[in-house]
C-alpha cells in the first residue's frame, strides 16, 4: 500500500467526516462522504446525492474523484470513504472501477465508521481483481 503518515490518514478521514455532513439524501437518509489525496498532495472532498430518479444519484467517491481531476489531480494516492453510524462500508462496483482507474498500485482505500474508530484499509487491486483496463 502506498505510504502515508496517521497524520495523513487522521485528515482524510477528518476531510471525508466533514463532507458527508453536506450529503443531500432525503430518500434514504444514508449520508456518505468522501477524500481523495492526489499525487500533489491535495485533498478533494465529496458526499452522495440522491435524486428522485433514483439512477441520477450520484456517490460520495464519485464526487470526490471528478472533484480532484476537476481541480488538475492526475491519480489517486488515498481515498477514505464514511458512512454513518457504525457501519463500514465499500464502494459500489461503479466507484471501484472508476478507484481503479484513477489510482496507482497500491493506494489506500479505507472504509471508516461515523462513529468509533472501526477503519478497513484495502487496495483497488483487492476491491476489483481483473478490473476492466484498455
Amino acid at each position: 500500500m502506498t505510504n502515508l503518515s496517521e497524520t495523513d490518514v487522521s485528515s482524510l478521514i477528518a476531510a471525508a467526516r466533514k463532507a458527508r455532513l453536506n450529503a443531500h439524501a432525503p430518500y434514504s437518509r444514508f449520508k456518505v462522504g468522501a477524500a481523495v489525496l492526489d499525487e500533489r498532495g491535495v485533498v478533494s472532498v465529496g458526499c452522495n446525492m440522491e435524486n428522485a430518479a433514483y439512477p441520477l444519484g450520484t456517490c460520495a467517491e464519485a464526487v470526490a474523484l471528478g472533484t480532484m481531476v476537476a481541480s488538475g489531480g492526475k491519480t489517486c494516492r488515498a481515498i477514505v470513504i464514511v458512512a454513518g453510524g457504525d457501519r463500514l462500508i465499500t464502494p459500489c462496483g461503479g466507484c471501484r472501477q472508476r478507484i481503479a482507474e484513477l489510482a496507482v498500485a497500491g493506494t489506500r482505500v479505507c472504509c471508516v465508521a461515523e462513529e468509533g474508530d472501526a477503519i478497513e484499509m484495502t487496495t483497488p487491486e483487492a476491491l476489483l481483481p481483473n478490473g476492466f483496463a484498455f
